[in-house]
Order: structure tokens, then sequence, then C-alpha cells
């Protein structure tokens, strides 16, 4: 099936466009608020001893913090693998599926992402959450019955079609 994961020397799913987005982000990190957190540091050493120096304390913390955020970004794009070209045949990671749920008939549309670009508010949902989970690799036409926290949610795919990005 999919094989994408923890930090090891596996691959992380990305659209180009998602993959854009996070060098813009490595970018921004490394570029300006390394600096920031740098003036931050810099002004609380200027109040003196930084022994009990609660803003230095607070800019250090941030510093780590900010440190390890590029060291994970780095991580993950440096394994990225780009999804291109994806057919529509069946639900594969990104690409957008087109729901009919069984019960409501309410329809919805999904773009299924990697773990990196999910954001379920605005319908990018991860190939490994349990809904992307249960659409992969199916068709049209085909009702699929997903496990999800409230119970049991029955989909027929009406329409699959290559994803944005």
């Amino acid at each position: 099936m999919i094989n994408e994961g923890s930090m090891g020397e596996e691959k992380f799913f990305l659209t180009k466009k998602g993959f854009e987005e996070l060098m813009r982000k490595l970018d921004y990190f490394k570029r300006v608020k390394r600096q920031e957190v740098s003036e931050k540091i810099r002004q609380a050493i200027a109040f003196g001893d930084i022994t009990d120096n609660a803003e230095y304390n607070t800019a250090k913390d941030e510093q780590a913090f900010l440190e390890s955020e590029i060291e994970n970004l780095e991580l993950e794009l440096s394994h990225a693998e780009i999804i291109e070209n994806v057919s529509s045949d069946t639900v594969k990671v990104g690409t957008k599926v087109t729901v009919k749920d069984s019960n409501s008939k309410k329809t919805s549309t999904f773009i299924i992402t990697g773990r990196l670009e999910s954001d379920p508010e605005n319908h990018k949902i991860s190939w490994a959450s349990p809904i992307g989970e249960g659409l992969i690799d199916h068709k049209v036409n085909d009702t699929v019955a997903i496990k999800v926290p409230k119970g049991v949610v029955k989909y027929k795919i009406v329409k699959i079609e290559k994803g944005e990005g």
C-alpha cells in the first residue's frame, strides 16, 4: 500500500504546492525568525546577569523550539516525495474524491494528501486518516464502510479527479 511514515528513510508525500509552502516556511524560519530570536537574546543579555533573567530564558526557549522546527522541516523536506501526474482511476494520494453518504445523502469532497499537508477544515485529509485510508485504492461507484470515531460511515464514491497542487 502506501509507505509514508516516521522520520526514518521513508518518504513523505507532498504536492508540488505543499513542498513549495514548506520550503517558504523553512526559509522564513532561517532568515527572519532566527534573526528575531537572536535579537531577543542580545537584548536580554544587555539587561545584565543572565542567571535569573526571565527574558533571556524565554528567548533561549524560543530559540530551542525554533531550531527544532527547522531541523524537523529540513528532515521532512529531504524525505519528501512530490506527487505528480496522478491518475483519476482510483483514489490515491493527490486525488480529489467526491463521496455521497449512504445515510444522509450528503455529498462531500476530499483531497487526499500526505500527512504533512492534511488540513481537515479545508477538506484536505491524510491518506492515513480513517476516511483517507478507507477511500484509498477504491474506484468510482464503490461503496465503502469506514470506521470513524463516531461509528461507521458508508460512502459511495461519486467522482475522482486530479487534486490541486
